[in-house]
C-alpha cells in the first residue's frame, strides 16, 4: 500500500463525524444474526461500526486497516459500546494472522486497489476455517453508472477495483455458494454512502 493510499483514508477518518456511519450494514447485519458467536475477521474495517456490532453479539472480534485514524475511531466506538475488539494496523502480510484462525470474515466495502485485490481476497480466505463463513457486500463494476448520476452514493471511481460476480467466483472457487448476485440497493450510511447503488453480494461456506 502506498502512502498516498493510506494519507486519503486517514484524511477521510479524521473527521468527528463518522464517514459511513456508526450503524452497521444492513446486508450484514442480516447475515451475522443468522449465525452462532465465533472468531470473526475484519478487514478494511475503518471505524469499527460493523466489528463494534458483531462483538456486541458476543464475537470475538479482529479487524485491521492501513488507517491509524480509522482504528482511533473504531476504539472510541466499541468503549461507548462497552466492547472490545483487537484492531491492527498495518498491510495484511505484517499482522501474523493464522492459517483457519476464524470462524467467519467480513468484507463489507472493502475496495482493495485493484492490482492486489485477487491477491488479499485468496490470502485472507486461508484465514477461514472449512465450514467457515464469508459475508461480502461491494460495489459492482455497474456502479459507475450510478456514480455518474449521483456521487454522493460513494464507491471507486475505476472500474478495476469494483467487482463482478465471476471476480467472486474466481476468488472464492472452493466455497459453497449460500448467495451471490448483483442487486441495486438503497445506502444511507454516514456521509459518503447515499443514495442508490449496485452492489455485489456473497455469501460463501468454506468447503
Amino acid at each position: 500500500m502506498n502512502d498516498t493510499w493510506t494519507e486519503r483514508w486517514n484524511d477521510r477518518y479524521s473527521n468527528a463525524a463518522f464517514a459511513y456511519g456508526e450503524e452497521p450494514n444492513n446486508f450484514f447485519k442480516e447475515q451475522i444474526e443468522k449465525l452462532n458467536a465465533g472468531t470473526i475477521l475484519f478487514p478494511a474495517e475503518g471505524e469499527g461500526r460493523n466489528a463494534v456490532y458483531a462483538a456486541k453479539l458476543g464475537w470475538e472480534v479482529a479487524a485491521f486497516d492501513i488507517s491509524e485514524e480509522g482504528k482511533n475511531k473504531a476504539l472510541k466506538l466499541a468503549e461507548a459500546n462497552n466492547v472490545t475488539i483487537d484492531y491492527k494496523v498495518g498491510a495484511l502480510e505484517t499482522l501474523n494472522y493464522q492459517p483457519e484462525q476464524f470462524d467467519a470474515i467480513a468484507l463489507i466495502y472493502a475496495h482493495f486497489p485493484a492490482e492486489i485485490k485477487s491477491y488479499l481476497h485468496k490470502t485472507l480466505e486461508t484465514y477461514l476455517r472449512k465450514g467457515g463463513i464469508i459475508i461480502f457486500e461491494a460495489f459492482s463494476k455497474k456502479h459507475l453508472e450510478y456514480l455518474a448520476i449521483n456521487d454522493k452514493v460513494g464507491g471507486p471511481k475505476d472500474i478495476e477495483s469494483l467487482f463482478s460476480i465471476e471476480e467472486i467466483k474466481a476468488d472464492f472457487p472452493n466455497y459453497e455458494i449460500i448467495q451471490l448476485e448483483e442487486t441495486e440497493i438503497e445506502l444511507n450510511e454516514g456521509l459518503f454512502h447515499n443514495g442508490k447503488g449496485s452492489v455485489i453480494r456473497f455469501v460463501g461456506k468454506k468447503k
